[in-house]
């Protein structure tokens, strides 16, 4: 039998956050109801599809591509990149692939493109559900630390409330810097210092730390200002809870020092924990951790990650 990859992508139009691509194999015979081009169904709809994609088809693949390629190598060349690695991602090399739009010039697998075929193409429709849904979940962790800009409704597009928040905050890590009007909205030292932003950027740059390693997001502290103890807890992943105490440290700071604190304060840390707004009861088994972040005016921060304080 030949096997026939569907290849698809989202994420070219958003202002924030990676272009995500998707190559599914179906069984040729397949009975899954109701496959359409992502943008057609509803967000209920392509969340309960999802599994059942996954469950029927012969082999599913995701490619991610960043925001920091999207700058340097242009949004266009950056969905190709996720195609490409979507097909890499599958388990097994299919006899051709289909693609939504333009074939792809460097795969080695035999590839046409096919001009709206994610409305033709029943592999093209579930690779379009499969990137969608996996990039809306990207975003909705980004929004947990990020809710003043709405990624987790948004998916990173310039609606109103990210518009908003790009003139209020400034831009993210996450934001395609490369696109309008990202580009006149980065944050400068001297603007995070005008405007007191030094420890709301330092939380939220411990709290992307957590999330590149693997951490899920459980909830971010968003009364910095208060000198919270706890800023962030997370899960890793063997679902340890982790509650994290960010500290901002100067600029001049030296970020060779190591974590050191007297006893009084770890016991209010530790304190905090209880006291914090968590959804349940604090966990018996949990850990609490210190991330230090320290801002640097030509260069990228400094971060470090002590585990287990207490």
């Amino acid at each position: 039998m030949e096997m026939i990859a569907g290849v698809d992508e989202v994420g070219r139009g958003p202002l924030a956050g990676p272009v995500v691509a998707a190559a599914v194999v179906l069984p040729k015979d397949h009975s899954i109801e109701g496959l359409k081009d992502s943008k057609k169904l509803s967000k209920k709809r392509r969340t309960e599809l999802y599994p059942i994609i996954i469950e029927h088809a012969l082999g599913t693949g995701i490619g991610e591509v960043g925001v920091s390629t999207i700058d340097k190598i242009n949004i266009r060349e950056a969905t190709f990149l996720a195609m490409d690695r979507a097909l890499a991602q599958l388990p097994m090399v299919p006899d051709r692939a289909l693609i939504d739009g333009e074939a792809l010039r460097s795969q080695q697998i035999p590839n046409v493109g096919v001009i709206k075929g994610d409305d033709k193409i029943d592999s093209i429709k579930a690779a379009s559900i499969i990137a969608k849904v996996t990039r809306d979940n990207i975003m909705a962790q980004y929004g947990k630390v990020y809710p003043e800009y709405g990624f987790d409704s948004n998916s990173g597009y310039g609606t109103k409330i990210h518009l908003d928040a790009l003139d209020r905050y400034r831009a993210t890590p996450i934001h395609r810097r490369s696109f309008s009007p990202v580009k006149n909205k980065m944050p400068t030292i001297s603007w995070l210092l005008d405007n007191d932003r030094i420890p709301w950027m330092c939380e939220k740059l411990a709290a992307l730390y957590l999330r590149d390693r693997g951490y899920d997001i459980i909830e971010i502290d968003h009364g910095y200002e208060k000198e919270q103890r706890i800023n962030i807890i997370a899960k890793d992943n063997d679902d340890l809870t982790i509650f994290v105490n960010v500290r901002t440290l100067p600029l001049d700071h030296d970020d060779r020092t190591k974590f050191s604190a007297n006893t009084e304060e770890l016991i209010s840390i530790k304190d905090a924990v209880g006291s914090c707004s968590y959804k349940t009861e604090v966990p018996k088994l949990h850990r609490i951790d210190v991330i230090s972040v320290r801002l640097n005016k030509n260069n990228p921060p400094n971060i470090k990650h002590f585990k287990g304080i207490i």
